[in-house]
């Protein structure tokens, strides 16, 4: 078994790690007939395209940056942010490793026995959140007369901003994906709820808010999420207990499931388990990969997506009027 914390100590560059460790994950595919080893080695070599052949990113952000443009006409008075990131390579492999352990540990807990590889495999092709973009906005107190509305006027806009954004970029090249997710009472308007993961009327676990999307780019055939989130929530979500080292210990959780699932039954459970806990134990301070630097576990001034995810994009809309 090959885990990414092989190569992070080697000196190479975060190019040279992805081409090798998804080299090294097909070999291993090939040698034991595993479709999850295939499926990882594909997930790895994505997000290796991404950042090797990332022109396609320009084209991308140009056409985002029109719904930029569209609300800084709409929502003059309003304050905002646009965001975008290619996600980290730790936080894409944790994620993609905790799929595989909750997945099967749901099923065993459900049904009492292991799923196929091949059924694990069904349900990979959910990780669109390799590129993501993030729209946070604030409406400044000056426009409002009674603080106490501040919170609901900023929501009605968000709600607004989304119930517009699909068909906008519909006609700049992007579909939207059909989400699945139950929004049942969400102020969405119906033509548009489908698509949306409303965690402000169903907020997650920690109290995170926002309003999720994926689109799929139909010009570079590649799927991106938007996030859609007023700046409590943005701030709720970075600094507060939804923050993303709240949420790393949060999801030691995860490693608790192997309560009742013995190591050695499930090659694939064991595997994922593994790679997950090796990544909680990750030296930040001794790694050695071009453009990055850990003076401590918390202290990381990252410059090639290796911990944090790379940076696409930023616009910043400040109000240019007092009312």
């Amino acid at each position: 078994m090959i885990t990414l914390n092989d190569y992070l100590y080697s000196g190479d560059t975060v190019l040279k790690i992805l081409h090798r460790y998804s080299a090294d994950l097909a070999s291993d595919a090939s040698a034991t007939g595993s479709p999850v080893d295939l499926a990882h080695s594909e997930y790895i070599a994505q997000i290796k395209e991404l950042l090797e052949h990332n022109d396609f990113l320009t084209s991308q952000s140009q056409r985002i940056r029109e719904f930029y443009q569209y609300m800084t006409e709409r929502y003059p008075f309003l304050a905002f942010t646009f965001k975008g990131r290619i996600k980290s390579l730790v936080r894409a492999e944790e994620k993609f490793n905790r799929y595989i352990l909750e997945y099967i540990y749901d099923c065993f807990k459900t049904n009492g026995k292991y799923p196929e590889e091949q059924q694990i495999c069904d349900g990979l092709g959910c990780f669109r959140d390799l590129i993501a973009y993030r729209i946070v906005i604030s409406l400044p107190v000056c426009h409002i007369t009674d603080e106490n509305e501040l919170e609901a006027r900023e929501i009605g806009y968000l709600y607004e901003i989304a119930d517009t954004m699909p068909g906008f970029l519909r006609e700049k090249g992007f579909a939207p994906e059909l989400s699945g997710f139950d929004n049942e009472g969400s102020p969405l308007d119906a033509s548009v709820s489908p698509y949306y993961r409303d965690y402000i009327k169903t907020p997650r676990p920690m109290g995170y808010k926002s309003l999720h999307i994926t689109f799929f780019d139909e010009f570079t055939g590649c799927y991106t999420e938007i996030q859609l989130r007023t700046k409590d929530m943005d701030d709720h979500a970075k600094i507060g207990d939804a923050n993303h080292f709240g949420y790393e210990k949060n999801q030691k959780k995860s490693l608790d499931k192997r309560d009742i699932i013995p190591a050695g039954e499930c090659r694939a459970f064991d595997e994922a388990y593994e790679r997950l806990r090796l990544l909680k134990e990750i030296d930040l301070p001794a790694v050695k990969v071009n453009m990055f630097t850990a003076y401590s576990n918390q202290l990381i001034n990252d410059g090639c997506g290796l911990f944090v995810g790379r940076q696409i994009l930023p616009y910043e809309h400040l109000p240019r009027f007092q009312m």
